[in-house]
Order: structure tokens, then C-alpha cells, then sequence
């Protein structure tokens, strides 16, 4: 029987977020011939350890789910083993990079990657903590039905249960590499304010994602949507579609990858405090066209009060600022996988590790004065807001050596973690999550 991994990473408060995952797993289960390992990824507090832990313990019995509830000391655990069986000769510096001193977005995913792969999970399917399901008709909406439907599935074998198609006849038999969905609701980057209070600094502000040599029209148009998800509609019947998905139609909240395919080839960068690292999977699988489905189950988005105040606000605007510098280099990495095409698949319809390694690791040549640019006009953006803008801007301007050299860091460290993830995986096949009682780690 196949097994999924069903996952939440957190780092926050969140146990009806927890309970309602476990609400997911179960409609998995009862409706798929599947087995599901629910995995929540803890960074939390103690105290807040504790009530995820009482939220799994309350889920209802169910004889195909399996919950695992691991704090930051058992992730580290397992993957000091993994790193150590993985033959690289720098298990130390890739250890830093699966669990990082600080916040990552693509860490956090590659650590699921990695033990859902010890588990011997077929799949990996994500959602987040500050998101919830929506409803209609008294019935929550589940994501992964959709997901169950069609991923690992020869593309021709899933026309049958998506609602339209508009994959080309000569890319169908390829695996669906990926099926996902976005949100309503608040915006997924906590920018909105800026919006309210400037419209023409929100313009300038979010326009810095672009490269820099885009048309004026094309700056505005990605502008007017971005961040913005399915917008406000809520969900009232299931719409499916095959096809190469637009990166910009789904979102890491509401998202599934296909192992074999995808995850257990390359991870996502491991970038710290950096907004959108954990992004770049679904442009490789569109790059390397790869087939997809795109439903409308969109989770709900809403914020939490410590972006908003503080040091939560200064650390926030600070991943935000990490992204757009990250852009210098996933642009060029984008472009290239672009060309690329084909070539990024193996010839079992693979991801190609060395292909994408290989575009990182190039990007990190490139001249940073377009990214010192990119500070020139965020700090003149957020000097024309005020308030806790200007004290931000003041904070960047600090800091701005540091900052270029991170976003180029970043790549390196992206290239080499690619190249070291097929030995890595390997290694996760063959190390069990917990160390067995005194037995051999």
C-alpha cells in the first residue's frame, strides 16, 4: 500500500491547525487506499511543544495514520545520522544547512523531504501553520483529495479525475510531478500596509522582484498580482486542471510533490530569513515541464500579531528584503531552466540534480551592483513611509554589505546542497526516524 506524507512545519502557536491536519489525514485515509504518516516539524517553545502534542494525542484513532511529532533535538537526531551515512565529506555543513540557527523556509521543507523519504513515502504534501481549510456546505474542502487523484500518475492515466486538460499530447506520458492549489484571503506577503498607507511606494517596493532591465508595463502587471494568491472568492465547486502549471498560480501552503519526481532529486534552498526560498520546486517542475494539476481547493491565509510589532516587524521586513535579493539569482537560475527544458529531466522523466546544481552554482558569478541597486531604492522607499520604515531602512543600511554577500551565499550553499541530496536521500531510506532503544544510531 502506498504511504503519503501529510506535513506541517511550524514555529508557531497552532494547535487547531494541528487537529484539523489531523481532520485531513483522516479524510485521506477513509477515501484513498493509502497509508498516511502526519508529520509535524516543531521549532516551537516548550509550552507550545506541548499543545501540538495534546492536539495529536486527541486526533481519534484511525489503523492507516501514523503521527510524528518531532521537536528541533529529534530533527537534529535523525539528521546526524542521515549526514553521517550520506559518504560527504562535510556532514557538519550540511547539517547546518537541513536545520539552520534561524528561520528557513526551504529547510524546514527539506528536513519533510528527508524523513518522509526514511518513511517510505511515495509523496510529500505541505501546509502551514497560519493557514486553515475552507468550507462549503457544512464539508471542509481537503486539498489532498486532489492531490490523491492525480500525483505519480502517468499524466494520460489522470485526465480521467481532473476537469479539464491543457497539457500537450507529447508531455503525457510524464509523471504529475506536482498538484496544488493557492489561498484567499490576506495577501502572503505582509506588505498590505504599505499599500494602504502609499500605493506609489507599494508599486515601487514590490517591482524590485522583477530583474531590473523589465519593461515599465510588465513591473506593473506583476505588481497587480502579486502576493495575492485566488484573491477573495471562496470556494463553492471543484474545478482541476492538467497541465504546466504556473508558478505563480499555487502556493507552499497548499502544495504536493511527487518524490521520485521532484523532492527526492533536488530540495529547496536552504536560504535563512529569506522569504520565497522554498518556491523554487515548483518553477523547476514547470521549467523542466513537468505535468501538474492546479485545483481551486485554496487554503484560507491570515496573519499572525508578531509580524506587526516589534522585533517581529523588523524581522519580518528583513526576509522580505532577503527576497528581493534573492531575485538577482533565481531570476538568472529561472531563465536558464527555461532553455534548459528537457535537458533538466533524466530519461526516466527525472529531475537532474547536476543540471539545476550546475545553474545555481553559475548564478553566483553574477556582478551584484544590480542588488545594491535593489537597496538604493528600498532604503529611499521605506525613508518616504516613516514610522518604523525609516527605522528599518536605517537597520538595512547597516547591514548591507552583509545582506549582498548572504543573497550570493545563499546560491553557493543551494548548489552544494543539491549536489550532496541523491546520497542524502539514499542515506534517509536506510535511518530510521527514531534511533531504536540503544540500538546502533
Amino acid at each position: 500500500m502506498r504511504s503519503i506524507c501529510l506535513t506541517l512545519p511550524t514555529n508557531r502557536h497552532c494547535p487547531d491547525t494541528v487537529a484539523a491536519l489531523g481532520q485531513e489525514a483522516a479524510y485521506a485515509a477513509d477515501h484513498f487506499d493509502i497509508d498516511v504518516h502526519l508529520l509535524v516539524l516543531d521549532s516551537c517553545p516548550p509550552a507550545d511543544r506541548a499543545a501540538h502534542a495534546a492536539a495529536l494525542r486527541s486526533l481519534p484513532a484511525h489503523p492507516r495514520i501514523t503521527a510524528h511529532h518531532l521537536d528541533e533535538a529529534a530533527q537534529r537526531d535523525f539528521l546526524t545520522r542521515v549526514t553521517a551515512r550520506s559518504g560527504s565529506t562535510k556532514p557538519e555543513l550540511l547539517l547546518d544547512l537541513m536545520l539552520p540557527d534561524g528561520l528557513s523556509y526551504g529547510a524546514c521543507t527539506n528536513r519533510a523531504f528527508l524523513i518522509a523519504a526514511a518513511l517510505g513515502c511515495a509523496s510529500v504534501h505541505r501546509r502551514d501553520s497560519d493557514s486553515r481549510y475552507q468550507s462549503v456546505d457544512g464539508r471542509t474542502v481537503f486539498p489532498v483529495h486532489h492531490e490523491l487523484l492525480s500525483l505519480g500518475e502517468r499524466a494520460a492515466d489522470a485526465l480521467a479525475g481532473v476537469t479539464e486538460s491543457t497539457l500537450p499530447e507529447h508531455l503525457l506520458e510524464r509523471r504529475v510531478a506536482m498538484v496544488g492549489s493557492s489561498f484567499v484571503g490576506e495577501p502572503s506577503v505582509d506588505i498590505a500596509r504599505i499599500r494602504d498607507a502609499d500605493p506609489a511606494v507599494y508599486h515601487d517596493v514590490v517591482s524590485l522582484w522583477a530583474p531590473e532591465g523589465w519593461s515599465a508595463g510588465r513591473k506593473r502587471a506583476l505588481v497587480e498580482e502579486s502576493f495575492t494568491g485566488a484573491g477573495t472568492e471562496p470556494f463553492t465547486a471543484d474545478h482541476s486542471l492538467l497541465a504546466v502549471v504556473d508558478p505563480m498560480r499555487v502556493d507552499m501552503c497548499n502544495i504536493a510533490f511527487h518524490g521520485a519526481t521532484v523532492s527526492e532529486r533536488v530540495p529547496l534552498p536552504p536560504a535563512r530569513d529569506t522569504i520565497g526560498s522554498d518556491y523554487f520546486l515548483i518553477h523547476l517542475v514547470h521549467d523542466a515541464r513537468l505535468p501538474g494539476v492546479l485545483h481551486n481547493r485554496n487554503i484560507v491565509n491570515y496573519y499572525t500579531g508578531e509580524r506587526r510589532t516589534g522585533p517581529g516587524f523588523l524581522a519580518y521586513q528583513t526576509r522580505f528584503a532577503k527576497f528581493l535579493l534573492s531575485m538577482l539569482y533565481f531570476h538568472h537560475v529561472y531563465d536558464r531552466m527555461a532553455e534548459a527544458g528537457d535537458a533538466l529531466l533524466d530519461e526516466r522523466g527525472r529531475a537532474r540534480p547536476a543540471a539545476v546544481a550546475a545553474l545555481a552554482r553559475e548564478s553566483t558569478g553574477l556582478d551584484t551592483a544590480e542588488n545594491a541597486r535593489r537597496l538604493d531604492a528600498l532604503d529611499a522607499a521605506y525613508r518616504r513611509l516613516g514610522g518604523p520604515y525609516a527605522e528599518f531602512a536605517d537597520l538595512l543600511a547597516g547591514r548591507r554589505a552583509r545582506l549582498l554577500d548572504e543573497a550570493r551565499g545563499d546560491m553557493a550553499d543551494f548548489a552544494l546542497l543539491t549536489e550532496a541530496w541523491e546520497s542524502m536521500v539514499a542515506a534517509a531510506r536506510t535511518t530510521p526516524v527514531a534511533p531504536a532503544e540503544g540500538g546502533p544510531r
